[in-house]
């Protein structure tokens, strides 16, 4: 099998030659052109280069282009920090939105005048010409209340979910009317599925039946476009105590991208036998232990989560969330083989 034909297979719930592999490299994947943090994430000439060189150079079965969280938030004008290694980020002493009246700016924009939701949707056009149908490349999209997020700090954006909702819902729904399409664009490239990041959709961080009223309306008009589009739609949050059975329902996502058992699970083992038939899982190596630990413990925690998932397909061995950008790529190496030798159907 080629690793279209391993991920297609495991997304059908069927058992392929292995398990399917991808550890989340983006950010680290600039060492391998020998370019800045910066360079790459906003110039699509290297980035797809570089995201592509990772899928060849360590055998990876899918790539998803998790370019950083400030993607999307440039269309309203947001000033952002940029790093020589770590992903830029709001500049958060010069927030677009600084109080509630502010939200009242945020209105629908033209995602054409985005440098970088225009650098993203060329990265995609140019992955999706290169990987010429051996493998999947998913693109990453952030959810309308994680983009508010990085225009008015997640903390007072809690603050004044309780203190004005509806100024908070009124601009959630102007971003999502952007969204839309900037993800139809998305699509457009030819890329195999859109991945929503739903950051909000977790008991960490707020209530389920909350994130339904700020947020699942409007994940749902997404979810639906792409559908829509015949693409399909995956979802990525590495909160604790996801939102499964919400996320499921409102977007009825072929496969969710984690990091730690869903709210209604004690652990993963439960996850699998209460979801494993509804989704695919993907994941759920924890991805600081690239970096810290032994890689016997690093080697166990890849075997662990493929002995728990693996049966009956369904199942993608990744990390919970992006591959650290300063590590070595042994771990990931080390990923991949596992998945060749010990994940074999």
């Amino acid at each position: 099998m080629n690793s279209m034909e391993r991920v297609v297979t495991a997304l059908q719930h069927k058992e392929p030659d292995r398990v399917p592999v991808y550890p989340i490299l983006s950010g680290i994947s600039r060492k391998l052109v020998n370019t800045s943090y910066k360079d790459w994430c906003t110039n699509s000439d290297i980035c797809a280069d570089a995201l592509y060189k990772s899928v060849k150079e360590f055998d990876l079965d899918c790539v998803v282009t998790l370019i950083d969280l400030s993607v999307e938030c440039d269309a309203w004008g947001q000033e952002l920090i940029f790093h020589e290694n770590d992903a830029p980020h709001p500049n958060y002493s010069n927030l677009v939105v600084k109080d509630i009246e502010d939200y009242a700016k945020i209105k629908k924009v033209d995602y054409r005048t985005s440098k970088r939701m225009m650098m993203h949707i060329e990265t995609c056009k140019q992955l999706v010409e290169k990987a010429n149908g051996e493998f999947p490349v998913v693109a990453f999209v952030f959810g309308p209340l994680g983009v508010l997020s990085m225009l008015r700090n997640q903390q007072d954006l809690y603050l004044d979910l309780y203190d004005d909702p509806e100024a908070v819902k009124e601009a959630a729904k102007q971003i999502n009317e952007t969204l839309k399409e900037y993800t139809s664009a998305l699509i457009d490239t030819g890329v195999s599925a859109i991945m929503l990041d739903t950051l909000f959709s977790s008991g960490s961080i707020m209530s389920k039946n909350m994130w339904r009223e700020m947020e699942g309306h409007l994940v749902k008009e997404l979810a639906d476009l792409v559908h829509e589009r015949n693409c399909l739609v995956m979802i990525h949050n590495c909160g604790q105590k996801i939102y499964f059975d919400a996320q499921i329902e409102t977007m009825n996502p072929i496969a969710i991208s984690f990091l730690y058992p869903p709210d209604d699970c004690k652990d993963f083992a439960e996850c699998k036998e209460k979801y494993g038939d509804k989704v695919t899982l993907i994941g759920c190596v924890t991805p600081a232990k690239a970096v810290i630990g032994t890689d016997e413990e690093w080697d166990q925690e890849c075997k662990d989560q493929i002995d728990v998932f693996k049966k009956d397909g369904g199942f993608m061995l990744a990390t919970g969330c992006e591959y650290p950008s300063n590590a070595s790529f042994e771990r990931a190496k080390r990923m991949v083989e596992i998945a060749k030798t010990y994940g074999k159907y």
